[in-house]
């Protein structure tokens, strides 16, 4: 593609969208576009079985196993105190949380066209949509393993800091101002 020099006097109207370059931003806080049409009938066409599991019978369930199975697994640590143990619990959960709803983004499966490349689980779960009963009993369980593991921490304020911010971590992202949000350090 060729661009017009200075010397054709052209005006910035005749470059075509696809003729001008867009500048590379320098904040680490950029926001991702909407979804093209194409995209959301890709969407449309099947149901994404990446984020569906969020409704099956028995999903929320799991996460209280997962957090019973992790407290079983540091209590076999002696070393550790029991509000060192809810704190290894908690931010154990968050960083995992974190890591599957929040960093991972597109799915394993290839039946609809990369439609969800873009997205993480969290962007996928009821199609995007703020509130629902699913996202807010996802967001509610980190907020309830903070407050266990804050209790059974004795309100240490150290460890309060520490399940605090893991709490934050893992919450911040979930709230709708974050939506659609890429924060890049690189």
């Amino acid at each position: 593609m060729e661009f017009p020099s200075h010397k054709d006097n052209l005006d910035v109207k005749d470059f075509s969208p696809s003729q001008t370059r867009q500048r590379r931003s320098s904040s680490i806080i950029q926001h991702l576009e909407p979804d093209n049409q194409d995209t959301k009938i890709d969407q449309q066409l099947n149901p994404n079985v990446n984020a569906n599991w969020v409704h099956y019978k028995g999903a929320w369930t799991v996460h209280f196993v997962i957090i019973i199975l992790l407290k079983v697994f540091f209590n076999f640590i002696t070393v550790l105190d029991n509000n060192w143990k809810w704190t290894l619990v908690n931010l154990t959960y968050c960083i995992g949380s974190y890591i599957m709803f929040h960093q991972v983004k597109g799915t394993p499966f290839e039946f609809n066209n990369g439609a969800y490349d873009n997205l993480t689980m969290w962007e996928q779960i009821d199609n995007g949509d703020q509130y629902t009963p699913a996202k807010k009993f996802l967001m509610s369980v980190p907020i309830f393993l903070f407050l266990i593991s804050t209790h059974y921490a004795n309100y240490n304020l150290n460890l309060f800091i520490l399940n605090g911010v893991s709490c934050l971590c893992v919450v911040v992202p979930k709230l709708a101002i974050s939506h659609r949000l890429r924060v890049t350090l690189y």
